[in-house]
């Protein structure tokens, strides 16, 4: 049966992108990866294009959440009467990627309506701990839900769910309101360990950069589903 896709949101990752498309494709009920080069400056496109993805291009960066949301839309009109599941991962998985199966079945076997992956072998992340931390005690307070690992990209959804979750929250604020909002409507949320990894951020300057950006995408997204966070943020502004 083949009732998946996968979307794979992507900037500058040509070194490891060839990899993850190719163990994207062996995966059972797989027909179609789509790779949304998300402004990249590197060949990006084209080694995903020549490891068998369909790509889609944005011209100029604009951030996780719009690639999923272009991905989504690049599947809907490749979609036939019934609509693909969605399987979101990470450009940077490489061979591991091959995991991702353990995500589709709960979605395909009708128990959930969302997967989000545990990685069961972690990678020491430096400082990135406060915007998990962040993440996890917001969804907490805004849906009741428990999550392991909040910021995680890796996952499953039914179309009807993802539609449900739109507009998505914004850049790196993605994966903290789809998982508040999907629980809040009453969507089936389920967390599957699969081993699985991506390339740890670091602790460079561009790492920090990228960290500051998470912290302010999530911030922003729980703003928008916390009346308390909302008013309080609005007090701020002159």
């Amino acid at each position: 049966m083949t009732d998946t896709a996968v979307i794979v949101p992507a900037k500058d990752e040509a070194e490891r992108i060839g990899a993850t498309v190719t163990a994207a494709l062996q995966l059972p009920g797989v027909d179609l990866v789509v790779v949304v080069d998300d402004g990249s400056t590197d060949q990006t496109g084209r080694v995903a294009r020549a490891a068998g993805a369909r790509v889609v291009r944005h011209s100029r960066n604009r951030g996780k959440a719009s690639a999923m949301e272009s991905g989504a839309e690049a599947v809907r009109l490749l979609d036939a009467a019934v609509p693909r599941h969605l399987l979101f991962l990470d450009a940077d998985l490489g061979e591991t990627a091959r995991a991702a199966a353990g995500l589709v079945e709960p979605v395909r076997a009708g128990e959930a309506d969302m997967t989000i992956a545990v990685f069961a072998t972690r990678v020491k992340l430096g400082g990135h701990g406060v915007v998990v931390r962040l993440s996890r005690d917001g969804i907490r307070r805004a849906s009741g839900f428990s999550a392991t690992q909040p910021l995680n990209g890796q996952r499953c959804l039914t179309r009807e769910a993802f539609e449900a979750a739109r507009p998505l929250a914004h850049g790196f604020g993605v994966e903290t309101g789809l998982t508040i909002d999907l629980v809040r409507k009453g969507f089936r949320v389920v967390e599957v360990e699969v081993e699985m990894a991506h390339r740890a951020t670091g602790t460079d300057w561009h790492a920090q950069l990228h960290r500051a950006r998470q912290l302010r995408d999530v911030a922003r997204a729980l703003a928008t589903r916390e009346p308390v966070i909302r008013d309080n943020l609005a007090k701020l502004r002159p």
